[in-house]
């Protein structure tokens, strides 16, 4: 389940619920790619029970391509972590482990 909130500075919050697995991470590049450039993201993954190797692949290669928005994810486990990494997502360390830039 994804849920979209927007925040009073423009800000949009991207929750998501339940299992995080290939088709999840579809719906989520395809809405990232309709931002308007510079939009500034979350992704908060926190109420997510089931992460699918594939859907972290599926999003971290979205985030690649997709430079429109600043994307900024948190509620990550460790293993998701060093997933996105693998995949060249950097992460942020100075966010103290509440959320990870992606470029």
């Amino acid at each position: 389940m994804m849920q979209e909130t927007t925040a009073p500075g423009g800000e949009i919050l991207i929750s998501l619920a339940g299992a995080f697995d290939a088709f999840a991470a579809w719906q989520i590049r395809g809405r990232l790619v309709d931002l308007p450039r510079g939009v500034n993201v979350v992704l908060d993954f926190s109420a997510v029970e089931e992460f699918f190797d594939l859907g972290v692949a599926v999003m971290a290669h979205g985030l690649a391509e997709t430079s429109r928005a600043h994307v900024v994810m948190r509620g990550l486990h460790e293993q998701q972590h060093r997933l996105f990494r693998y995949f060249g997502v950097e992460i942020d360390d100075a966010i103290g482990g509440s959320g990870q830039h992606a470029p």
